[in-house]
């Protein structure tokens, strides 16, 4: 009778074993600071290309609501040729494109391994992980970065159309200070956390899709791109919250335009004047700087990676 029971205890012991081997180990994803710089390098190259002048179109159809895309292509053209598509650029979409990348692969990650420990899928904890990833970057280096670049694209019709920028975040620093060269920071917030949360979480649910039965079967890298892609651009749905940010940091005068701007009465005024469709303005430029964003980070950053891999393997085997 002992040694039964004696047995009988030992069955639990030898089972638990096998049950904690037989959950998943969650690893945290270790921060790469040669991942960081690169990653840095393309936003700077992206955004130095095709990325500030669709961020141009985009700001200026935001602002100017009542003009088309060829109407703004024109307009911006005649502000100051080639150049005027790349008003802003230097130094604060260098700044923001430098710094930005580095506060969400730090944040999210984070917040993605977190949110895995305590049980969530990796399509919540992707979408928490954007969302935390999205708030932190707005806070730290684009709020005042977006708040510069729109008055870059927004001054040509006010009384500061001739300052010099680095004049202008003076001026605005001294009247207003650290709040005023943040203008608008909670609507960038808002939009950055709606953007890289559902960014993130789409593409998850699209590379689950992709997978198909075999959850554990490597994505290529077209798969990779066209999951990012159609995050990126079905993220735009956010476009309401990017239009009030403009909006908010605009420097074109109005004379109904209210003084103190917050985020119910932006909306407001934005609805008076353009109705439902104005909060879409600028939404067909922004999906492209998405794409073009997606293409350079994906085959960008997956050629640069394995060029290096590939220096790398050949001196560690010179005779192979």
């Amino acid at each position: 009778m002992s040694k039964a029971i004696e047995a009988s205890s030992t069955v639990p012991q030898a089972a638990a074993p096998d049950a904690a081997s037989a959950r998943p180990e969650i690893k945290k994803k270790p921060i790469s600071w040669s991942n960081i710089l690169l990653g840095a390098a393309i936003q700077t190259f992206e955004v130095s290309t095709l990325g500030q002048p669709f961020e141009v179109v985009k700001t200026h159809m935001a602002a100017n609501r009542g003009d088309s895309i060829a109407t703004t292509l024109k307009k911006t053209y005649a502000r100051g040729g080639i150049s005027g598509f790349y008003q802003g650029l230097i130094p604060w979409a260098w700044i923001e494109a430098s710094t930005k990348g580095g506060v969400l692969l730090f944040t999210s990650s984070e917040i993605d391994y977190r949110a895995r420990v305590a049980g969530f899928s990796s399509s919540w904890a992707g979408l928490f992980g954007g969302v935390g990833g999205g708030i932190a970057q707005a806070y730290t280096t684009m709020g005042f970065c977006t708040f510069m670049k729109t008055v870059e694209v927004t001054r040509h019709k006010s009384a500061d159309a001739n300052l010099s920028t680095w004049r202008i975040a003076y001026d605005v620093f001294q009247r207003e200070g650290i709040r005023g060269l943040n203008r608008g920071v909670s609507a960038v917030a808002l939009r950055q956390m709606t953007n890289w949360g559902s960014r993130f979480g789409i593409s998850r649910v699209t590379e689950s899709v992709f997978r198909g039965q075999d959850k554990t079967r490597k994505l290529s890298t077209m798969e990779r791109l066209a999951s990012s892609a159609i995050g990126g651009a079905l993220a735009c749905w956010n476009q309401p919250l990017e239009v009030i940010r403009v909006e908010m940091q605009s420097q074109t005068k109005a004379a109904d335009r209210p003084e103190k701007l917050n985020l119910l009465s932006t909306a407001r005024y934005i609805y008076q004047k353009n109705g439902f469709l104005g909060f879409y303005r600028g939404v067909t430029p922004r999906v492209g700087l998405s794409v073009y964003l997606t293409v350079c980070m994906v085959f960008g950053g997956d050629s640069i990676k394995a060029y290096f891999n590939q220096k790398q393997a050949a001196k560690s085997n010179p005779n192979a």
